[in-house]
């Protein structure tokens, strides 16, 4: 889409279920957010990025969306772009406020510069709301706005579908019975009340095998402090349609059940019939407020006091980073990951990704005694998994 086409026409489309279940998690006072780092040696100009930014984003109106009504239009500000002082960690309030989709924007970089032994090194931190966008779209944004910075044209991604296409692509989809309710897990990581800032703790394993999301999880199971857990595992629905470009949250969800010393084989195998019977789409079709397994209303939601979770932890792989997409001639990226968000019903959120030869690993959970201690175990559990074959 052309700016000239943008303004003819503004983007617009309406506000899906999907997106409707990320807008009541965040009335919880839970920020829904996706946050991006791509980090490397050399400069990137902030005013060459700002110039970038922009037109990646006109060829991509949908991070630059406000709520109006029961739908969104590309009236919001650009993403700002934000210099940030040297590298402070993520205690930084960059890293923790939240992104109204009411006023916008919706996003926002930050930039980072560095000096490391090698020369200059730069940060890049991408930070949307999760309730008009997810993984998947926000790195198709990020690969226009290198391409860009590269001299080329954005490809853009200007589709306004919703979940409703893909269940029409998806084609024939057996029924499958919702996952019944937990009255709650009990904890894993720390003790005591959680201070409400989320705790992130970074991993970067030297192998990057297959069956990463299972080897993860039954690496989990290791540390349940009972019986069973359970599981949601992100899906993508555009794999349904590989045509559409769009930065729209297009992201519905696998419910799995974890038990004690589970094996990644059996994990795996689950996570692949549940795939191949597209029972993400299948989620879609229930009535949220009788079929969802973890809070019917926002009223339950609030009630989740941090000491038993209906669900253990999410798990989100993002794949292989093609890093060639994040070159200029003058960066060179040597890393990518991302800070997951707290989700109201889960205790962790662990996401994954593989640069190269290694895994990148970021545990995200509640800060409270203890659980920096307990995280760090779970992710020495994982490390182990993915560089012993089995």
């Amino acid at each position: 889409m052309t700016a000239t086409a943008a303004a003819v026409r503004p983007y617009t489309r309406r506000i899906s279920p999907i997106e409707r279940g990320y807008l009541n998690a965040a009335a919880t006072g839970t920020p829904q957010l996706i946050q991006m780092i791509v980090e490397g040696e050399g400069r990137i100009d902030p005013d060459a990025l700002r110039d970038a930014v922009r037109s990646a984003t006109l060829a991509s109106p949908g991070l630059a969306v406000r709520r109006r009504g029961a739908g969104w239009r590309a009236d919001g500000p650009l993403p700002p772009v934000v210099e940030l002082p040297g590298d402070d960690g993520f205690d930084a309030p960059f890293f923790h406020r939240d992104l109204d989709v009411v006023t916008g924007p919706v996003c926002e970089v930050g930039l980072v510069e560095g000096q490391s032994t090698q020369g200059p090194s730069t940060r890049l931190v991408v930070r949307a709301s999760h309730i008009v966008t997810d993984g998947r779209g926000l790195r198709q944004w990020i690969a226009d706005v290198f391409r860009v910075l590269r001299g080329e044209e954005p490809v853009g991604a200007a589709s306004v579908v919703d979940d409703a296409h893909f269940r029409t692509a998806a084609g024939k989809v057996p029924p499958a019975e919702p996952p019944a309710r937990l009255e709650g897990l009990p904890a894993i990581l720390g003790d005591g009340p959680a201070d409400g800032a989320p705790l992130w703790i970074r991993r970067r394993v030297r192998a990057a095998p297959s069956a990463v999301t299972a080897r993860v999880a039954a690496a989990l199971s290791r540390r349940l402090a009972g019986k069973t857990g359970r599981l949601i595992v992100p899906v993508d629905l555009r794999r349904h349609d590989r045509t559409v470009r769009s930065t729209a949250n297009l992201t519905s969800r696998l419910v799995l059940d974890l038990h004690r010393d589970d094996s990644w084989k059996r994990l795996h195998g689950q996570v692949v019939r549940a795939l191949l019977d597209k029972r993400e789409v299948a989620a879609l079709e229930g009535d949220f407020l009788r079929s969802n397994p973890f809070a019917n209303s926002l009223r339950e939601a609030r009630e989740l006091d941090g000491t038993r979770f209906p669900c253990t932890a999410i798990i989100s792989d993002h794949g292989r980073i093609d890093t060639a997409e994040l070159r200029t001639d003058r960066f060179r990226p040597t890393g990518f990951s991302t800070l997951p968000m707290l989700v109201p019903y889960a205790e962790m959120f662990l996401s994954t990704c593989q640069v190269g030869d290694d895994t990148e690993l970021t545990l995200s959970c509640r800060s409270r005694p203890g659980a920096r201690e307990a995280a760090g175990a779970v992710l020495d559990d994982i490390e182990q998994a993915l560089t012993t074959p089995r």
